[in-house]
């Protein structure tokens, strides 16, 4: 079947947009499956950059099928910000579709969102107060608001009603926050109805028919496996599950209808927010990770954590995923040093060796990183289009984390623009076949 899932294979911020509009030009759909404008990609081509954060990253191509799916939380008014930037930059956004399933964000979640981090205090999370979490929290609990209820105004107020009757008590007791008119909130929503409405089908119905069809699908998540809600660092995670499985939950379609499981890791690793993470470098090699590699966030503008690449996490992630390929991204940003690590293994505060993610987060938290240093190499990469085009040492460090996680590389990013990459997919798809 010809269902790609393609997944961040470490704590978000990976390049999955570039790897996702890459494999786009030959896919006939593309289907964001969860989070929300929380997370965003960043595509580059020629002198052209698009930041995009809920509109799936094949937009760029005309004539692909693009899905909002019901595993996403969609800001409303945020979402037709995003589609008039796009419309007014020219790209053709008919092929857009958003699922009626889809929860929206309300005002009131980015309301208690923002609270609920400031009460925290130096224990927050770090969310992006986006409403993104209690948007999540009012789905399991039967009170979310859905796209499809933008499409009936008596339903909206009427949920509205429900929830806000709860909510308010929230707002108004515990933060002191101003209580909210259902019919003030459902005008302010209804306000984007009638712009997102041409928008909003029966997805799962659609992206069932193409796979069925034989058409190339091509499933992308947000964030990254180590932000899972259920396996990844948790509390510091987010409020879904970014693993290849949620595919299927947050498209609608089958999982006989996946075949293939891209991982997305950085040559290196970064991290936004709080949480841990044993690879960090507070130091001049950090730095210029940073700088190189311009780590902040497409969406906040917040400034990553950088650190050498974790081989122990990234087993986990392959693992969790059935990651079946890596594309590993931005190796040009290690070029110049002269030496390169990556973490093969963790040493727990009793002395243990660790090679498997630990599952108890207080070990987790005590383990420091067991480091291999290789060597670094000085060449300038961007043009490298081949992997026997690189240089030795560069080569030697793909085919060592190739080994450690045994799965193949079969795409290496090297460098910003949209083709700047050694493509080896087609090649490698070929081989298995």
């Amino acid at each position: 079947m010809p269902g790609t899932v393609v997944v961040g294979a470490q704590w978000g911020d990976e390049g999955k947009g570039k790897v996702v509009d890459l494999l786009a030009e030959r896919s006939d759909v593309v289907a964001r499956f969860q989070g929300g404008n929380n997370a965003g990609h960043t595509i580059v081509t020629g002198d052209q950059v698009y930041r995009l954060h809920v509109v799936p990253s094949g937009i760029l191509y005309p004539d692909t099928l693009c899905v909002v799916g019901n595993g996403t939380v969609v800001d409303p008014g945020g979402l037709c910000e995003e589609i008039d930037e796009l419309d007014a930059r020219g790209v053709d956004l008919s092929g857009l579709r958003l699922s009626g399933n889809a929860h929206l964000i309300m005002p009131y979640h980015v309301m208690l969102d923002g609270a609920a981090e400031m009460r925290l205090g130096r224990f927050s999370i770090g969310t992006t107060r986006r409403g993104i979490g209690p948007c999540y929290q009012d789905k399991a609990a039967r009170v979310g608001i859905r796209a499809q209820d933008l499409l009936d105004p008596k339903i909206l107020v009427r949920k509205l009603e429900v929830a806000l009757e709860a909510k308010n008590e929230i707002l108004d007791r515990l933060f002191g926050l101003p209580r909210l008119d259902p019919e003030v909130v459902a005008e302010q929503q209804l306000a984007h109805a009638e712009r997102l409405r041409p928008f909003i089908a029966d997805t799962a119905l659609l992206l069932d028919t193409a796979l069925r069809d034989g058409k190339q699908v091509l499933f992308e998540g947000a964030q990254g496996t180590m932000l899972d809600i259920d396996h990844g660092t948790y509390p510091f995670v987010t409020s879904s599950n970014p693993i290849a499985g949620a595919a299927c939950t947050g498209s609608g379609v089958g999982p006989t209808l996946i075949d293939r499981v891209l991982g997305v890791s950085k040559a290196y690793v970064t991290r936004v927010g709080e949480g841990p993470f044993p690879t960090e470098l507070d130091d001049e090699d950090g730095r210029r990770m940073l700088e190189r590699g311009n780590e902040f966030g497409t969406t906040t503008g917040r400034q990553r954590r950088c650190g050498w690449l974790d081989l122990v996490a990234l087993r986990y992630a392959v693992r969790l995923s059935g990651v079946t390929e890596i594309a590993l991204t931005k190796l040009d940003v290690l070029s110049g040093f002269k030496q390169v690590k990556v973490c093969e293994a963790y040493e727990t505060r009793e002395g243990e060796r660790l090679v498997e993610f630990p599952y108890h987060q207080t070990v987790f938290h005590g383990c420091r990183p067991l480091y291999r240093s290789l060597s670094g190499w000085d060449d300038d990469i961007s043009g490298c289009r081949r992997l026997a085009d690189l240089p030795a040492a560069a080569r030697e460090y793909v085919e060592t984390i190739s080994g450690a996680v045994d799965v193949p590389i079969t795409l290496i990013g090297t460098g910003q623009g949209r083709h700047e990459v050694i493509d080896e997919v087609e090649l490698s798809a070929a081989r298995r076949a």
